[in-house]
């Protein structure tokens, strides 16, 4: 006959407790009778007796039953997460705000931080560094004030640049152009483009003198070349002649054959965040699939998820940055500019290719394969 245990059950909650469990946080809170504290599951005070814990629903119900709040985890207080969030938006507001781009030593006594832990929580929080922020901030307000018409060294030293020399000397990979130019909606800069046809449609394919600058896909060739129109209002457009039929050819190789087609010159332009991710995707081998969560971890910011899947839908280089090889956690498809049924068709051909190329099998075609 078996014999029954004495021993009393335990609360199941209690195991996220002894865990520190951060998920749980919020669900429940948990106060220590022999202390009256009260502390989130998560907390990383010692682990009390289970006989002496008391759980409540929330911190008014513990408050009420006479704990007071812990000062270590502050339950009485915004989630962690939440405060640094805060923090660190409330730094980037003061750096868009200042006149002269502030030091990493202004911004740590600002936060009460030390340096070292300020630029790992900014960076950690934002994916980018805070020198990358304000660097970002200020080429952006270069860009806005020179399209409201404004002259080229008012918009420069408004940005908080202390001399138009050291604007001048990253102009180009910012604007694509010189700042002049860009004022007058990038007028009188060439740029070639042609239309042509591919398994997923028409594509249109454009160029600078630095590389290709547009690669779109879509169903009417027409309303492909009218975007590039808007995208460059004052732009020479012309006509690609013969040798850059060949430029063509190789970006439809990058549709038709992934993986084999070459390297193309490519002319890219957008914040430091956006250009990591651009630059992660194109790391990327066909046939492969990864989670925003996975780029978003090795661009250096593993909780900036929804930044990362802007920076996607932000890429105009189709195929050439491989945007479509991104997809949710659970592996379905989340949106794409060029739609989603060619998302699904590039990663369907992307996939038979790499079975061909390494006699691998379908089931193998997994994220696995990235590492």
């Amino acid at each position: 006959m078996p014999t029954q245990s004495n021993s009393p059950k335990v609360d199941p909650r209690y195991h996220a407790v002894c865990a520190r469990d951060a998920s749980a946080d919020g669900t429940f809170f948990y106060a220590v009778v022999t202390t009256g504290v009260y502390c989130r599951p998560s907390c990383a005070a010692r682990t009390p007796r289970p006989e002496n814990v008391d759980y409540h629903p929330t911190t008014a119900s513990a408050r009420k039953a006479g704990y007071r709040p812990c000062k270590r985890c502050r339950p009485n207080e915004p989630p962690l997460e939440a405060r640094r969030a805060e923090l660190v938006a409330e730094l980037c507001r003061h750096i868009e705000t200042s006149e002269a781009e502030p030091t990493l030593g202004e911004l740590a006594d600002r936060a009460g931080l030390s340096v070292f832990h300020l630029h790992r929580l900014f960076k950690a929080t934002t994916g980018v560094t805070p020198k990358a922020y304000a660097t970002a901030h200020r080429h952006a307000r270069v860009q806005k004030n020179l399209q409201n018409g404004g002259s080229v060294t008012a918009a420069v030293f408004d940005a908080g640049y202390g001399s138009g020399g050291r604007f001048y000397a990253t102009s180009n990979a910012v604007l694509g152009m010189t700042p002049t130019r860009f004022r007058r909606g990038g007028e009188r800069v060439e740029i070639r483009f042609a239309v042509g046809q591919c398994s997923l449609g028409a594509i249109l394919v454009a160029a600078t003198t630095v590389g290709v600058c547009a690669i779109s896909l879509g169903d009417d060739p027409d309303e492909l070349v009218r975007e590039l129109e808007r995208r460059f209002a004052r732009a020479d457009l012309v006509g690609g002649d013969a040798p850059f039929e060949s430029l063509v050819a190789a970006v439809i190789g990058l549709v038709e054959r992934p993986g084999e087609a070459g390297a193309l010159p490519l002319d890219v332009r957008g914040t430091a965040f956006q250009r990591r991710v651009w630059q992660a995707l194109r790391k990327i081998p066909a046939g492969v699939t990864i989670s925003y969560a996975e780029l978003a971890a090795r661009v250096g910011a593993p909780k900036s998820h929804r930044a990362v899947a802007q920076a996607c839908g932000a890429n105009a280089l189709a195929v050439a940055i491989p945007c479509h090889r991104v997809v949710r956690q659970d592996g379905a498809l989340a949106g794409y500019r060029w739609g989603i049924e060619r998302k699904r068709a590039l990663l369907a051909r992307e996939a038979t290719g790499l079975i061909t190329r390494e006699g691998i099998t379908r089931e193998n075609v997994t994220r696995e394969n990235v590492t």
